[in-house]
């Protein structure tokens, strides 16, 4: 490993042991209604000002959008138009997740069903041990299965030759194995997923800003029969999915979503030394950004798991759309760009906005350190 990487990881456990002892617990949840409550004085939810101040600071010099972080059900920060609906990107495969819950309780969808008896293909057809996936397979990204995608942003160009990894065993992410997901989702369910989105999630939680008229599923049908289900949403609502997650699927006395699935999806299926290609992992360990993955969802999986991050799991999407939730903290973060908004460089470029996952991550610290800093418990 090279230098960089042993400084960088060494600055990172340096935080976590500086953390460790801020993991207390924030006042008694609250639900949002209309609107969310905001907290006046960050103090008062055990969040220093002058550290948020600084994370204000640090994202203008990104290209973030918005952001928005919520404590114990208040508003302690938000940063931007937090109203303007744009892309999810891959954080709507996250949302899926959260959508099959309900279909599986009732039997509608059962997890252990394989590809086979559903009589599922596509363009260029299925090998026969690819026919053997589950749909289980699918949401962790397991298939096997290395079909072109319909849509670009995942790591098919590194995948293994198709037919020579058997279902459940080889992790790889891959768009065809979630865009498959979907219109497995809509089979089972006799569903389009946009509805269940809004009957299902938007309306139970009350969001502000959902808009059904601009979901819209895209893609090349030359590469794959299956689209990839793009979302529209705004911080504040995404802000509510993540709280939906950390109340286990309830809310406001009703439970959206049955509670051991909430569990169940952020729970660690694939490690961190697991995850393929090999660089996606090195430069997880270099940066320590230590995510492993569950049902769509991306789970901490630092050693020991312990300190400000245990527990924590987020959805990431290209461009900057991440939303994470940290239980040891009662704290959720939703942070947005809108790369439909490209942004002029100094040399006059456009281009889309765009956040990496370095930069969220340094703005994720920083949140943790205005809960924890001097004022730790």
């Amino acid at each position: 490993m090279r230098a960089g990487g042993r400084l960088r990881r060494a600055a990172f456990a340096a935080f976590l042991a500086f953390a460790t002892a801020c993991a207390a617990q924030t006042g008694s949840a609250v639900y949002p209604g209309k609107d969310w409550e905001r907290v006046s004085e960050p103090e008062s939810a055990g969040f220093s000002r002058a550290r948020l101040d600084a994370l204000r600071s640090y994202l203008r010099t990104l290209d973030t959008t918005a952001m928005m972080v919520v404590a114990g059900g208040r508003v302690v920060f938000e940063y931007g138009d937090v109203t303007r609906l744009s892309y999810l990107a891959s954080v709507r495969k996250s949302v899926l997740a959260m959508l099959y819950g309900n279909y599986v309780a009732s039997g509608k969808i059962r997890l252990q069903t394989t590809l086979r008896e559903l009589g599922f293909t596509d363009i260029q057809g299925l090998l026969p041990i690819e026919q053997e996936a589950t749909i289980e397979h699918l949401l962790t990204a397991r298939s096997g299965i290395y079909h072109p995608a319909s849509n670009p942003g995942d790591s098919t160009a590194m995948a293994p030759p198709r037919g020579s990894q058997k279902p459940g065993t080889y992790f790889l992410y891959n768009n065809w194995d979630f865009n498959a997901a979907g219109a497995i989702f809509e089979r089972l369910t006799g569903r389009d997923i946009y509805d269940a989105l809004e009957t299902d999630l938007a309306r139970p939680v009350e969001m502000q800003d959902f808009d059904r008229s601009k979901q819209k599923k895209a893609g090349d049908a030359k590469r794959s029969m299956y689209p990839a289900y793009h979302m529209w949403l705004s911080t504040r609502d995404m802000a509510r999915l993540g709280y939906l997650m950390l109340r286990e699927g309830a809310w406001a006395g009703r439970q959206v979503i049955p509670r051991d699935w909430a569990r169940k999806i952020v729970s660690l299926v694939t490690p961190l030394s697991e995850l393929n290609p090999l660089p996606q992992r090195e430069n997880a360990y270099g940066t320590g950004q230590l995510w492993g993955y569950g049902y769509m969802w991306w789970v901490w999986d630092a050693p020991g798991r312990a300190g400000p991050m245990a527990g924590a799991y987020t959805g990431m999407g290209a461009y900057g759309q991440y939303l994470t939730v940290l239980p040891a903290l009662d704290v959720v973060v939703a942070h947005k760009t809108d790369p439909q908004e490209p942004r002029t460089t100094a040399s006059n470029e456009r281009r889309p906005r765009s956040v990496s996952a370095a930069e969220y991550f340094t703005a994720l610290q920083m949140v943790i350190a205005a809960r924890c800093g001097e004022r730790c418990r």
